[in-house]
């Protein structure tokens, strides 16, 4: 099954950014030691509109700064109803395994640390998931959003089909 990538302009959008993880990683010179960081950050407008980043930098708010403005060259479009998702999806990346599922009104965000800061950038205020497998930070916000990717709302469901909204519920 493919997945259509739907891009957004950032131009009058009010984006919120969230920060996932930070990473010290060091290169071993002639001289000793040379740290920096990298960070991951998720960006959202909290209406449907999500993108992740990462920036490497010599210090961490340079490197949170550089992941900001990657994020906001990668945004996307996910469909939102009534405060959660349209219907269950599993994804995968690399290691890391996602399962997301729909949740009545006032069941919250049932998700842990990188899957939760994505799903609340996009929007999402209830949802059940469940990481599996790897919990590499990164492999995670990638699955996380290529499961909100291949999530389908019933109009996009009917044009594909090329039948009525009625005919998409009532078979």
């Amino acid at each position: 099954m493919s997945t259509s990538i739907r891009k957004v302009r950032t131009s009058d959008l009010e984006l919120k950014d969230r920060l996932v993880a930070i990473n010290r990683v060091t290169k071993v010179t002639k001289g000793g030691r040379t740290f920096s960081f990298s960070a991951i950050v998720v960006v959202g407008d909290e209406n449907g509109i999500v993108g992740y980043g990462l920036g490497k930098a010599s210090e961490v708010t340079t490197a949170i700064a550089k992941g900001v403005e990657d994020a906001k060259k990668n945004l996307v479009k996910v469909p939102v109803f009534n405060g959660t998702i349209p219907h269950e999806q599993t994804a995968k990346f690399s290691g890391a395994r996602v399962l997301i599922k729909p949740a009545s009104h006032g069941t919250g965000v049932k998700a842990g640390g990188a899957m939760r800061a994505v799903l609340e950038s996009v929007g999402v205020t209830d949802v059940l998931a469940k990481s599996k497998g790897s919990s590499n930070p990164h492999n995670l916000v990638k699955a996380t959003l290529e499961a909100l990717l291949q999530l389908r709302d019933a109009y996009t469901v009917a044009q594909h089909r090329g039948i009525s909204m009625e005919k998409v519920f009532n078979g």
